[in-house]
């Protein structure tokens, strides 16, 4: 077969990108923010009846709106708006409530997987999947729930990736077969 028939040969399509898991933080990092408001709508609804003056029932109410925001809003809003997509050819982390941030690391590229689990994150099935992609900071997933499985995930991925390109290749004729190729030409 000629190169140019080669060429005009329809290529098979590649398969298409699936999502294989979305992640985000364990939950259980919204207990004390769940506990805080808990305590600040009893401590601010016993303080408001106590108090007199209605300058002191504002000034109560102000706080604890203050501490409601800074305690419970803000975290929560960090958790809802950090996610980890991976995909069957890359990983795509998502953060940012005001100022919206997008990360890809392709499967391709490869990358060093590394797990490590706190005892408390033992505790809640959760732990830390550290993904070093070779530059100067490397990539953390805080939190995760079931490390292992995402580690394990991430490692098939990447070998699966790297197989279909080298197939690809291996499909793409060859330059290298004693002809001389002229750049520009075909």
């Amino acid at each position: 077969m000629s190169p140019a028939a080669s060429q005009d040969a329809p290529r098979p399509a590649a398969s298409a990108e699936r999502v294989v898991a979305r992640l985000r933080r364990h939950a259980r990092v919204l207990i004390l923010p769940a506990l805080l408001l808990i305590v600040v709508a009893g401590a601010s609804a016993y303080a408001v009846v106590v108090v007199a003056e209605w300058w002191q029932r504002l000034a109560v109410v102000g706080i604890a709106l203050l501490v409601v925001v800074t305690g419970c809003l803000v975290p929560f809003l960090a958790w809802l708006t950090r996610r980890t997509t991976i995909t069957t050819r890359r990983i795509i982390l998502r953060r940012g409530v005001f100022v919206r941030v997008r990360q890809e690391l392709l499967h391709a590229r490869g990358y060093d997987v590394m797990v490590r689990r706190t005892w408390a994150q033992r505790a809640f099935g959760s732990g830390d999947v550290r993904i070093d992609t070779g530059h100067e900071h490397p990539v953390v997933l805080h939190d995760v729930p079931n490390p292992n499985l995402v580690q394990s995930a991430l490692h098939e991925l990447m070998e699966h990736e790297h197989g279909r390109i080298a197939d690809q290749r291996r499909a793409e004729p060859s330059i290298a077969d004693g002809d001389t190729y002229v750049w520009g030409a075909r």
